[in-house]
C-alpha cells in the first residue's frame, strides 16, 4: 500500500494521472463494498482460517501479472538505511500506542512517556537526515504547502471515516437493535459510492482545481456527518441510507483530487516518498478515529448515566 500511489504516477501520463488514482480508488471502494460479504459466504463454507488462506493464490496471481505489467521505475543512488528504518517505526508506533493508552486511561506517566520517546525519536530522526536527499520519514516535502495541506486534510477525513466504521456498527446493533445483516446493509453505501464517485472526482481533477474539488467534497462529507448526528430516534431504513450516500459522495469525491495534489506537488523522484505519506496519512486518520470512537463511547455512557440520575431524582442510589 505505501508504494501503490507512486506506482499509479508510473504508469499513467500527468493529463491522466486523476483518472488513475480514480480508478484505484474504484477497486479499493469495490474491495470493501464486496469484501465482508465474500467473507460470510467463505465462513458459510469453512472454518475461519480459510479467511486468510484464499488470500494466497491470489496473492501470487498479483505477483506474477505485477512483475509482466508494471513499468520500471528509476532506482535511487542511495542504499537503504536500515537504522533510520527503525527509528522511523519506532518514532511512528509509539505515537500509535501512547494514543491508545490514552483512550484507555492509562496512568499519565506512562502515555507521556510514549508519546515523549516519539518525539525524541522523531528528533533524532530529522537530525540524522537533516541532509539527506531522500529522508525516510520525508518530512522535507511538508515545506510544500500542497502537499502539507493535502496530509493533512487526508488525515482528517480518515479519522472521520474512521471513527463512523467503527462507531455505526455498534450505534446500530446495540442502540437501534438491528441485526447483523441489516447492520452491514446499513454500512455497505458508504463505500460503495465512494466506488462511483472516486472515477468521477478523478477525471474532473484532471481538468479544474484540485482544491476547489476537494473543499466541495469535504463540505459534503461534513453535511453527511451532521445528518447522522441528527438521526431521528427510530429512524427508518431510508432515513439511514441516504444519510450514508451522502457521507459516501463527500468523502469520495474528497479523495481522488486530493491524492492527484498530493502527489503532483512532490517531485518525480520523490514519489515513494510521497506515496508513503499517503500510506501513513491514512493509517494515522483511521488509528486517531478508532481512539476518538473509545473516547466519544465513554462519554456517551457518562451522559447517559447523568441522564438517568436526574430523571429519576426521588430514587435512592442503589436504584439509580
Amino acid at each position: 500500500m505505501s508504494v501503490n500511489a507512486a506506482l499509479v504516477r508510473f504508469v499513467y501520463p500527468t493529463h491522466m494521472l486523476g483518472r488513475g488514482f480514480g480508478h484505484n480508488a474504484l477497486v479499493v471502494g469495490a474491495a470493501f463494498t464486496f469484501g465482508p460479504t465474500i467473507a460470510s459466504a467463505i465462513l458459510a463454507l469453512g472454518p475461519w482460517p480459510w479467511l486468510f488462506a484464499i488470500n494466497i493464490p491470489f496473492g501470487v496471481l498479483a505477483v506474477w501479472i505485477g512483475l509482466k505489467t508494471l513499468p520500471r521505475t528509476p532506482r535511487a543512488t542511495h542504499a537503504f538505511d536500515f537504522a533510520s528504518a527503525a527509528l522511523t517505526a519506532s518514532c511512528l508506533g509509539l505515537f500509535i500506542i501512547g494514543i491508545g493508552s490514552a483512550a484507555h486511561k492509562a496512568p499519565a506517566a506512562l502515555v507521556s512517556g510514549e508519546l515523549v520517546g516519539a518525539i525524541i525519536l522523531g528528533w533524532i530522526l530529522t537530525r540524522r537526515h537533516a541532509d539527506h536527499p531522500a529522508p525516510m520519514l520525508p518530512i522535507d516535502l511538508f515545506r510544500r504547502p500542497m502537499f502539507a495541506l493535502s496530509a493533512a486534510t487526508s488525515v482528517c477525513s480518515f479519522a472521520v471515516q474512521g471513527l463512523s466504521f467503527v462507531s455505526l456498527p455498534f450505534y446500530f446493533e446495540d442502540v437501534l437493535m438491528r441485526t447483523q445483516v441489516e447492520t452491514g446493509f446499513f454500512m455497505t453505501p458508504w463505500p460503495l459510492v465512494v466506488a462511483i464517485m472516486a472515477p468521477i472526482g478523478g477525471r474532473l481533477s484532471d481538468r479544474f482545481p484540485v482544491g476547489i474539488l476537494g473543499g466541495i467534497g469535504l463540505a459534503l462529507l461534513g453535511v453527511g456527518m451532521v445528518l447522522l448526528a441528527t438521526l431521528p430516534p427510530e429512524p427508518g431504513i431510508a432515513n439511514i441510507v441516504w444519510r450514508m450516500v451522502v457521507c459516501g459522495i463527500g468523502f469520495g469525491f474528497f479523495q481522488t483530487p486530493n491524492l492527484r495534489a498530493l502527489m503532483s506537488s512532490a517531485p518525480s523522484h520523490r514519489s515513494g516518498s510521497a506515496s508513503s505519506i499517503v500510506a501513513t496519512a491514512r493509517l494515522t486518520g483511521q488509528t486517531t478515529g478508532l481512539r476518538s470512537r473509545r473516547c466519544a463511547l465513554r462519554l456517551a455512557v457518562t451522559a447517559a448515566q447523568r441522564l438517568h440520575w436526574h430523571s429519576a431524582p426521588d430514587l435512592p442510589h442503589s436504584a439509580a
